[in-house]
């Protein structure tokens, strides 16, 4: 693609820096037509589509490329959406990024069980030097990331982007398939994968802040993970017992009430870089061991961790983003347990309202991505800011 220049401060008055819009995911043409019509008719450097696992993917596929013609178009499936009414469930939402703030290329990896690292490295050494001749004048980039949420293999995937993108920062999110946990699947420009990811690299006109938080907070009770199976990121033994009895014996539960809520309720961090980390549970499986959604090793300790009340932590982390001026957007990749959470505590409705009166679409996740890091139990995302004032001639 040629070099081209961002327009000028009078080209983009009044042009919203980001397009949302959202529908119900039963028919998917009539989804698709709707989301294309409330995004308008402004020429678009990217689309990306949030897609509930109920949806026809191909029929999505089509659609999108029917009514979005050149303009690339990624997404994933989900554990669930956030729309501009909050948490939805068995929607489309759409986050479409204006030409006139946004310059954006996008590399589909696929077959991630046999990653070539260098190869990936260089693809995208080589697309962040394109998109800076695209918008020389442009001093904002960060990259957003969609990968299969039943690959186990994004702690791989982000340790090798981080080494390619320098100082670009980082986020995304693993894709869901409601709580089955069976398979997920990405968009890349009509076609449906798996096994795969999508990057998008982005430079814009407008201030950005991507973030990363959770509600959580260690306590002193701590358990070893004895036996493992890393690759599968599945524990059978903790303190030298079998896995589920052991946490649910630390929880002060039976393993057998053990559940995707109690899970939320009741997550373990492991400390690295000073700093705890979450490493989410899954499920547990018929023969007692614990399958985790991220990396996980025998000799790792694990740490109990208690949640605080996750709209209050929430409002005040949004607020925090608005410290020298709103964002006129936010995109976040929010985990699944964070929603069950929510869930179980009957804070939806509040936690809703927070991220409509914020801004936030997105959708939930089976982990995250910040960096270097695959993560869980957070809300990792971008805040978008209204443009920079053209400089001084």
């Amino acid at each position: 693609m040629g070099a081209m220049a961002p327009p000028c401060a009078a080209d983009v008055a009044g042009v919203p820096v980001l397009r949302t819009a959202h529908a119900a995911a039963d028919d998917a043409q009539a989804a698709i037509s709707r989301i294309a019509a409330e995004i308008g008719p402004t020429e678009l450097s990217l689309v990306v589509l949030f897609i509930s696992p109920n949806a026809d993917l191909p029929a999505v596929a089509g659609a999108a490329r029917e009514a979005f013609g050149t303009t690339p178009v990624i997404g994933c499936t989900t554990a669930g959406e956030i729309s501009s009414e909050g948490y939805t469930e068995n929607e489309i939402v759409a986050a479409a990024f204006p030409s006139s703030h946004f310059v954006s290329l996008i590399h589909l990896i696929d077959n991630l069980e046999k990653l070539g690292r260098r190869h990936v490295a260089s693809a995208t050494v080589r697309l962040r030097g394109e998109l800076a001749r695209m918008a020389p004048d442009w001093h904002s980039e960060f990259a957003f990331l969609m990968v299969d949420g039943m690959s186990l293999l994004e702690d791989q995937l982000v340790s090798t982007l981080d080494l390619a993108l320098g100082p670009v920062p980082l986020f995304g999110g693993s894709a869901g398939d409601g709580l089955d946990f069976r398979q997920t699947f990405i968009l890349c420009n009509g076609s449906i994968y798996q096994n795969a990811a999508v990057l998008a690299l982005l430079r814009t006109s407008c201030q950005i802040k991507v973030f990363n938080f959770d509600h959580l907070q260690p306590t002193d009770r701590k358990m070893v993970v004895t036996e493992a199976d890393p690759e599968r990121r599945v524990v059978h033994e903790i303190n030298a017992e079998p896995a589920a009895r052991e946490y649910a014996r630390v929880v002060g539960l039976d393993s057998e009430q053990l559940s995707p809520f109690i899970f939320a309720a009741h997550p373990v961090v492991v400390k690295v870089g000073g700093r705890h980390h979450v490493r989410a549970i899954q499920k547990v499986e018929p023969n007692g061991d614990l399958t985790f959604f991220s990396a996980i090793d025998e000799g790792l300790v694990l740490t109990l961790a208690e949640p605080r009340d996750i709209a209050a932590h929430l409002d005040e982390a949004l607020h925090d983003l608005s410290n020298s001026a709103a964002p006129e957007a936010i995109i976040a990749c929010d985990c699944i347990l964070r929603r069950l959470e929510a869930e179980q505590k009957q804070a939806v409705g509040a936690v809703s309202r927070i991220l409509s009166k914020n801004k936030v679409i997105g959708f939930s996740t089976y982990g995250e991505q910040m960096n270097a890091v695959h993560v869980n139990q957070t809300m990792t995302g971008i805040a978008i800011y209204p443009p920079s004032p053209p400089r001084e001639p």
